[in-house]
């Protein structure tokens, strides 16, 4: 016969009391079970001293005639000292899920996206800026082109003008 040390519940609905027990593992959880070596309230605090109440030498004695700990009964044997429990390590529990993941890959593309369409438009914005700025000098240069051809046809009148007086006057005197 396989023995367990295991947790029967008893209590309320929403309101869980647990008696410590040593069952055939065959029977049901809440079913028949051999001895009642102590019991667990979850609903009290951590730190209270009646959470777990344990029958010590009746738990060592069902642990010498080859009576084997759940989990949970194994963390309040090791809590007690009674025996030691090794901790699990899954990292596979720690992972997301795949529509987690599928959900931060698509969170990250949008970024990616969003970033793109804004170096983009910072792009066209630098360079409609640029081209502005140089119809602006085309500008400029095209206007001191201009003023500077409209004086030199000023300078060039006013030379011509003064070569035609001087003329005139050079025929007057003679």
């Amino acid at each position: 016969m396989s023995l367990k040390i295991r947790l029967s519940r008893g209590g309320a609905k929403k309101r869980p009391f647990y008696r410590i027990v040593v069952a055939d593992s065959r029977s049901p959880r809440d079913g028949r079970y051999i001895e009642k070596v102590g019991t667990f309230n979850p609903l009290l605090p951590r730190d209270s001293e009646d959470r777990i109440q344990l029958d010590t030498d009746r738990v060592k004695h069902w642990l010498s005639n080859g009576a084997l700990p759940t989990d949970r009964v194994l963390r309040f044997l090791d809590a007690e000292g009674l025996m030691k429990r090794e901790p699990r390590n899954n990292p596979e529990k720690a992972k997301p899920g795949k529509k987690r993941l599928e959900r931060e890959e698509a969170k990250r593309a949008a970024e990616e996206e969003k970033a793109a369409a804004a170096a983009e438009a910072e792009k066209e914005a630098a360079e409609k800026k640029a081209a502005e700025k140089e119809a602006a000098e085309k500008e400029a240069a095209e206007t001191e082109t201009a003023d500077a051809a409209a004086a030199t046809e000023e300078e060039a009148d006013e030379k011509a003008t003064d070569e035609v007086a001087a003329e005139e006057a050079k025929e007057a005197s003679e």
